[in-house]
């Protein structure tokens, strides 16, 4: 992408865990725009990944530790943050994460650790994360989380995570209603299935790429760098007047009844 539509922007980048991730192909997407970015990486054994993915945008470019399930950790996180800028512009949440066994299975069977669990990393670190953003972003700004169909119909084997995903996608409504007079747009990316290491945790994650494919109209799956398209798209001020939305980037899968 050419077009440098987000120079002078400055963007944090929450979720990347490998070249595989979501996160990473709107991070690249957000500074082939022309973004500068900080990153979070969760724990000890992500450093190295996420620190290696960084440093090829130059070395204006930082990632720091931060657990979304402690709120020091995400207060710590911030105060890194502030070493380097003043202003946020951007937020991306590309965080989710529930037990294997609660994605295998009957949703009956969840347990009430896995419910919290679920919930607690894939939907409320929404708001901790934006609520500890918020003094950043002055000059108002764009919110940008993940999520997935099956927060909407009952996907198999999707369980805990499709509730987990509804209440992701109420907190975008109540967040932008929130924010929107502070001039902070708070939107939704709902993805067709990708590849990506929290997905293959998914029993039959498979069949749901090879089913996406041939029932979605376009008969095929999401690419990578459309995402990242979608993530300028709602950054920049072409989406100035959209927020609250959950935006559908699935090649049209989610439109059909059969």
């Amino acid at each position: 992408m050419s077009s440098k539509i987000l120079e002078g922007k400055v963007g944090v980048v929450f979720g990347v865990a490998n070249k595989r991730s979501i996160a990473w192909a709107i991070a690249q997407a957000w500074h082939e725009a022309g973004a500068t970015l900080i990153f979070n990486y969760q724990g000890e054994r992500l450093k190295e990944n996420v620190e290696d993915l960084a440093s090829t945008f130059g070395g204006n470019t930082h990632a720091y530790p931060c657990d979304v399930t402690s709120d020091e950790q995400i207060a710590g996180f911030f105060e890194q943050v502030k070493k380097h800028t003043s202003k946020i512009d951007l937020l991306l949440h590309s965080v989710a994460f529930a037990p294997k066994e609660a994605l295998e299975g009957r949703f009956i069977n969840t347990t009430r650790e896995a419910f919290k669990t679920a919930h607690d990393i894939s939907a409320y670190s929404l708001v901790g994360v934006t609520r500890a953003a918020l003094p950043f972003m002055t000059e108002g700004g764009s919110v940008v989380t993940m999520s997935y169909y099956g927060a909407e119909k009952v996907v198999p084997h999707y369980n805990v995570m499709g509730v987990a995903k509804a209440a992701l996608e109420a907190s975008v409504r109540y967040l932008s209603a929130d924010l929107g007079p502070q001039k902070i747009r708070v939107n939704a990316i709902s993805a067709g299935p990708m590849n990506t290491l929290a997905a293959r945790g998914i029993s039959g994650f498979g069949d749901m790429l090879k089913h996406a494919a041939e029932h979605a109209p376009l008969k095929r799956n999401v690419e990578m760098n459309e995402l990242g398209a979608t993530g300028v798209f709602l950054a920049a001020d072409g989406s100035a007047a959209i927020t609250g939305q959950t935006l559908y980037v699935d090649c049209g899968y989610s439109i059909m009844g059969m």
